[in-house]
Parts: C-alpha cells; sequence; structure tokens
C-alpha cells in the first residue's frame, strides 16, 4: 500500500509541478509570478461580472429584501 502513495508523491513532485518548479528559478520577478498575475486577472473580470449581474437584478426589482426572505433570519 506504502507503493501506493510514494506514486502518487512521485507523480505531484517530479511530473506535474515541472512548471511551477521552472517558475521558481527564474531570476525575473515579474515572469516567475505570471501565474499568480493570470489568476488575478480572472478572478477581477469574475467580480466585475458578479457585481453588473447583481445591478441587473436590482435594477430589475427581482430581489426579495424582506427580512422573512431567508428562513435563519
Amino acid at each position: 500500500m506504502s507503493d501506493f502513495f510514494y506514486g502518487i508523491q512521485y507523480l505531484f513532485e517530479e511530473i506535474l509541478f515541472i512548471p511551477l518548479d521552472a517558475l521558481r528559478g527564474m531570476e525575473s520577478w515579474w515572469a516567475a509570478n505570471f501565474l499568480n498575475w493570470i489568476f488575478m486577472i480572472i478572478g477581477f473580470v469574475a467580480f466585475l461580472y458578479w457585481m453588473k449581474q447583481l445591478k441587473i437584478f436590482n435594477d430589475n426589482n427581482e430581489e426579495n429584501k424582506d427580512v422573512t426572505a431567508h428562513s435563519y433570519m
């Protein structure tokens, strides 16, 4: 059974983390954090999309704002 877990360890450490190990060795801070910047841009775009959808529902008065709208309140 331990060979199974060692196989999982090998898969993640030696194969799947190869791109991240390459980023770790770079001397340029901007290039090394390129993946982080991509994730931040995706998160920011998702946030803007979510706020736009909330504004659309708010402008149409589709949201139930009563105190008893949710059972836990």
